[in-house]
């Protein structure tokens, strides 16, 4: 797990693949319930990081992601299933935000000064439809300022991994030019994560932290794009202290 903090009263991690009980081709700690693994172990994986973070895990808030740009305010948890939406946003403390991942963005966002958190899940759809823009939007709107908010990005495919079609660069980079990379072996890429902290930086967040772990490099992390489908899933998690 990789953790820390986004200022004083707040918490943040990305879990990895370990010290979970999906089988393959899961293998591991799997948090997404849309994937076709097993419910019970889907359930049990996330008590098992609730338990190794000290926090209920009735009171994670996980969402319904479509790879779109809308961002929904969390009070409590779900009545009910969960809101399609790639964007969440609470000033509930001991309210835990959750976004799921493997190969696309999770950015989390804090003003701490407020007591505000949000998260969010960036593909290359997200990405595109501006999901992070919307997301310091509606904390805009709650109160929080993204002048003094801190962020972190984690785990994605890189730059260096990411081979796409070159229209579909042009697309994409005419939208988010930070997104445009070369493979290693210099062929069209996209790096969605440089994107995401471009787009943060343009929102006005000044204090922006990248984890330059690659999900399809990495064994520890779940990568859609080296495993195929099924793939699991790990999340980003993003709450203020009770």
């Amino acid at each position: 797990m990789i953790s820390g903090t986004l200022g004083p009263g707040t918490r943040y991690v990305f879990t990895d693949r370990h010290g979970g009980h999906s089988s393959a081709p899961f293998d591991g700690c799997n948090l997404s319930s849309r994937v076709g693994d097993d419910p019970d172990q889907v359930a049990a994986n996330r008590r098992a990081v609730a338990g190794r973070l000290g926090i209920d895990p009735d009171r994670v808030v996980f969402l319904h992601q479509v790879h779109g740009a809308d961002v929904v305010v969390a009070e409590q948890q779900w009545n009910g299933d969960a809101p399609q939406a790639d964007g969440v946003v609470t000033t509930r403390r001991g309210l835990v935000l959750a976004v799921l991942a493997a190969d696309c963005t999770p950015v989390l966002v804090a003003d701490p000064d407020i007591g505000m958190v949000g998260a969010g899940h960036a593909g290359r759809p997200g990405l595109v439809r501006g999901v992070v823009p919307a997301l310091l939007d509606r904390m805009r709107e709650l109160g929080a300022n993204p002048e003094r908010a801190v962020a972190a990005i984690g785990p994605s495919v890189c730059g260096g991994c990411y081979e796409v079609p070159a229209p579909m660069q042009a697309e994409v980079a005419a939208a988010v030019p930070a997104a445009r990379a070369l493979t290693r072996q210099g062929t069209p890429a996209l790096d969605i994560a440089a994107g995401v902290a471009a787009q943060l930086r343009a929102g006005g967040v000044p204090t922006v932290t990248r984890f330059p772990v690659c999900t399809m490099e990495s064994p520890d992390h779940y990568s859609h794009r080296r495993e195929g489908s099924p793939s699991g899933r790990f999340a980003g998690y993003v709450w203020l202290e009770p």
